[in-house]
């Protein structure tokens, strides 16, 4: 038999009710049953007080005095010389046990108790000392025996069912919003879309379902870029390929003419091979930008002026670093490629992103040209990036690599003349 519940809306239930019965029992029996137990029993020695000087004066003959004691004092009294009464008395009860042991220690001769509980009355029947009468006491019940203790259990029982009430409705808002994302993310890896699925509930759960929606969208970018590989590999090698047969089945080829194919064939080869390396996985490492930065710059650009501005101590946070040195150097490279003279660098760092600008003084991209710049294996018409692979290649390497750590990319124009490439980096 299951005894813990599989569901989340039922565990969270338990979680809650369950420390919270716990606590109230432990308190009810340590704290309450002490207390009650103490006023149970002052209650029973007051009336057995009571009780013990209405007989003393009924053992000394003073009949009357005890019958005008015991109204005083709220006791009904009365003598008989015979009772019928039942077999089975309630001396060991949980109402009169206290008082029978009372009455025993006090009145030393037997007592025996009856309790009425419609009307929540109480008799106590005790022997004359010549043990040829009974005198009766009868009063109610509450004279020993407080009814708080039902009242108080009826109140513990009530206030886990307010709570049960209260808490139910924004169990219920949590337990839809966490079904919604199994939903979505059951559509998700079954490669279709969820309409209408927006993060909801509390922030956590926004958070996981923002980021199961980032996911998504990576894993569709991830599609997209591979379906554009592969119908830019069959597009760019048709060509050439076409060309080499016909030549040699026309018994046209030429060995130069094949052989500058074959070259240009490896290099888109080379550059498809490099765009797919920009997606491998790799253990994020504690990393600093500008040693990395100064590092491929020099390298790429070694006859080109490099300024450089980075902050006085700059930030340290988690990244891949190989994958983010791929990026800013294809970045770099194209910079250097297109620029005249001069490569400027910029690191800004803010409280939750840092931010890398890359500037070079070369051929600017138009505007309308800027998104297909950032397309894997698209070629623009005019001179920066007319090559094969060209700037398209470069930044779309750089962009995956970027939007795989979380960051964002951005062409913009640059004051000294040619491309600024604004990277942001969360940190």
């Amino acid at each position: 038999m299951r005894l813990i519940p599989r569901g989340f809306f039922w565990r969270t239930i338990l979680l809650i009710l369950v420390p919270l019965v716990v606590a109230q029992v432990i308190i009810a029996n340590v704290f309450f049953g002490n207390h009650w137990a103490r006023v149970h029993a002052t209650l029973a020695r007051t009336l057995a007080g009571e009780i013990a000087t209405v007989m003393r004066n009924i053992d000394s003959g003073n009949e009357e005095i005890a019958k005008k004691l015991a109204t005083d004092i709220g006791i009904n009294f009365s003598i008989h010389d015979k009772l019928n009464r039942p077999p089975h008395n309630d001396n060991k009860s949980r109402e009169a046990g206290m008082l029978a042991k009372e009455l025993s220690a006090r009145v030393e001769r037997p007592a025996k108790i009856y309790i009425d509980r419609a009307p929540r009355l109480i008799y106590v029947d005790i022997p004359t000392k010549d043990g040829t009468q009974i005198a009766t006491f009868g009063t109610s019940l509450y004279r020993i025996y407080s009814t708080s203790t039902e009242v108080f259990i009826i109140w513990l029982i009530g206030a886990i069912l307010i709570v049960s009430i209260l808490i139910a409705p924004f169990m219920v808002m949590h337990n839809r919003s966490i079904r919604r994302i199994a939903h979505a993310a059951n559509r998700f890896g079954r490669g279709l879309d969820a309409p209408g699925f927006q993060p909801t509930g509390s922030r956590e759960i926004r958070e996981a379902a923002t980021a199961m929606i980032t996911m998504k969208e990576r894993l569709d970018r991830y599609n997209r870029t591979r379906t554009d590989m592969l119908n830019a590999v069959s597009h760019d090698l048709k060509s050439p390929l076409a060309r080499m047969r016909l030549a040699i089945e026309t018994d046209g080829a030429d060995k130069e003419t094949l052989l500058a194919d074959i070259d240009r064939m490896s290099a888109m080869i080379s550059g498809y091979l490099a765009f797919a390396r920009g997606e491998m996985p790799e253990i994020e490492q504690s990393t600093e930008l500008p040693p990395m930065l100064i590092r491929i710059a020099r390298d790429a650009a070694p006859k080109k002026k490099i300024i450089t501005e980075f902050p006085n101590t700059p930030v340290q946070f988690y990244a891949r670093p190989m994958a983010l040195a791929r990026a800013f150097g294809n970045i770099i490279e194209n910079a250097a490629r297109y620029a005249n003279k001069t490569i400027k660098i910029t690191e800004i760092d803010g409280k939750n992103e840092t931010t890398v600008i890359i500037e070079d003084d070369g051929p600017g991209i138009p505007d309308n040209k800027k998104a297909d710049a950032m397309r894997p294996f698209v070629r623009l018409d005019d001179a920066r990036g007319a090559d094969t692979g060209g700037t398209g290649l470069g930044l779309s390497i750089a962009k995956t690599a970027i939007e795989n750590h979380g960051g964002q990319i951005f062409l913009e124009d640059s004051e000294l003349g040619g491309l600024r490439v604004r990277v942001v980096l969360p940190i």
